[in-house]
């Protein structure tokens, strides 16, 4: 349960410690350790409501205000802070950290349930992450990884590498895929995608359409299908050929997407990745207010108001560090330009469950496996050994991605549980079914957030009103690893994001 009370200053610096060093009993999975940390954070206190109950709220001065405390906003924050520049981070929801989230398992052990991991060329989230403290370690991949395809001679099998054993036709397809789509890729300006000498073409058609033009085999299609829900949490039929090629040429290749060792799974943070935005919001201090929804943006000559349910914040700036979708929830005045508000309706968010069970070792690694697992049937069709460091407690990470994440959106807790624990059983034997606990996380039931990984844009999205997906409109400014012209959708991203975000604000003041 959340704390509710007020807690001294040298307290509050004790619990978050706590919560990146070993989490102690409180779980951040309901934002419960962060609620502690939210009173700190500018929350009002009981004696404040009272005696400010029937009075009219001041309006609060500051230089510029950030939307959101997810690591965008709070990089952005901490680059203004050091700049000199007087800040507010107003966040919807009672605790900091956006998309990235860490989970009590027990013992003094965490595992994330939101964004995790980073990887070769991530170089910001990386330093930051240093900085603030903290190191990596990584992934899991000592072993063989397994295969499982319900038609196929033999059903389940184990390999090394990351292409599974298909049938030498389908890794043929899928090798020559993979070729083509890192080819084309390289066409894409990641400044400016829509300028791409064939962005009409690209843009024109969505990711499915092409994938049936250029491969035969289901066995290819199948894995396409399985690597596209694993970087997007969507479909291929969801997404722009253009989109998907701008996504690659941010990463660098298909390859660095997919990988695990010189790729984006190559390593985790130690603690977990939550610590990164609980650090920065503890050296920021009462400059973060939580529980402060953003429900209008005006703009005058002089200056921006920013209403929220905490409060009105007059400032020079605004940076709006929300997802495109969410963001557009924001009534402005006056009105965004149409490109600009056209763009918030056609970037959806990728639909994702994150699903964990916790055993006493992970009995996994003893059979030779790394506990990555890849299947053509669901709900779980990618797996991961997401155990600390130390290796206790096991624990074993389920994807429920893009369609398979719909489909489950009204199941019950119950029924998710049964339903991921039978395809671990699949995949590891009989001791997977019986873990000492299980939790999960639906992304798209969070209120301030409505999804994950991130958005993706459909045909004709990036084509027409790409262009407004970073330019400011007057004094409002724009963060959010969709923005991001580097590992656009990571953790990576959103660094990147809210640096740039920060020097254009610092440059207009």
């Amino acid at each position: 349960s959340t704390y509710a009370g007020n807690l001294p200053d040298m307290e509050i610096d004790q619990t978050e410690e706590q919560a990146g060093d070993g989490i102690n009993r409180r779980t951040l999975l309901g934002g419960a350790a962060v609620g502690a940390l939210g009173v700190a954070l500018g929350e009002t206190s009981r004696s404040d409501a009272a005696r400010t109950k029937g009075k009219k709220k001041r309006t609060r001065k500051a230089d510029v205000v950030v939307v959101g405390a997810g690591l965008a906003g709070l990089s952005a924050a901490r680059q203004l802070v050091r700049h000199g520049h007087s800040v507010v981070v107003l966040e919807a929801g009672s605790r900091v950290g956006g998309r990235v989230l860490n989970a009590d398992i027990g013992n003094g052990a965490i595992a994330e349930v939101g964004g995790q991991w980073v990887g070769p060329g991530q170089d910001r989230i990386v330093k930051l992450a240093g900085k603030l403290g903290l190191s990596t370690f990584n992934t899991f991949n000592t072993g063989s990884n397994v295969y499982y395809r319900s038609d196929a001679p033999v059903v389940l099998q184990t390999y090394t590498g990351t292409i599974p054993p298909a049938s030498p036709a389908a890794l043929g397809e899928l090798n020559s895929v993979i070729q083509q789509l890192n080819l084309l890729s390289q066409e894409i300006p990641v400044d400016a995608p829509w300028t791409a000498a064939n962005a009409v073409e690209y843009d024109s058609q969505t990711l499915e359409t092409w994938k049936l033009a250029n491969t035969t085999e289901q066995e290819t299609r199948d894995l396409i299908d399985l690597s596209i829900a694993s970087v997007f949490a969507a479909e291929p039929r969801d997404l722009s050929l253009l989109h998907t090629l701008f996504y690659i040429r941010s990463a660098g290749s298909f390859d660095s997407l997919i990988n695990t060792e010189g790729g984006a799974q190559e390593q985790r943070i130690t603690g977990g990745s939550q610590l990164i935005p609980l650090r920065i919001a503890r050296r920021l201090g009462k400059r973060v207010v939580l529980k402060a929804a953003v429900n209008q943006i005006e703009q005058s000559g002089r200056h921006v108001l920013v209403h929220s349910g905490r409060g009105v914040w007059r400032a020079k700036r605004v940076i709006v560090a929300v997802p495109p979708t969410i963001a557009g929830r924001i009534l402005y005045r006056p009105a965004l330009p149409a490109l600009r508000d056209q763009l918030t309706q056609r970037v959806p968010m990728g639909s994702v469950i994150k699903c964990i069970a916790i055993y006493n070792k992970p009995f996994w690694r003893e059979q030779g496996l790394t506990g990555q697992a890849t299947s053509d049937v669901g709900p779980v069709r990618l797996t991961y050994d997401n155990s600390p460091p130390s290796g206790k407690p096991g624990v074993l990470l389920g994807f429920i991605e893009g369609h398979e994440a719909r489909a489950y959106a009204a199941s019950s807790y119950s029924q998710r549980r049964t339903d991921v624990l039978e395809c671990f059983a699949r995949y590891f034997g009989p001791a997977a079914a019986n873990p000492r606990s299980y939790i999960d996380h639906d992304w798209d039931g969070e209120p301030w957030i409505r999804g994950a990984y991130g958005g993706h844009m459909p045909p004709g999205a990036l084509l027409d009103y790409g262009k407004a997906l970073r330019a400011p409109i007057g004094r409002i400014h724009w963060a959010g690893t969709e923005t991001a012209t580097s590992w656009s959708g990571y953790m990576e991203g959103a660094i990147q994001s809210g640096y740039r975000a920060a020097g254009e604000v610092t440059s207009a003041l």
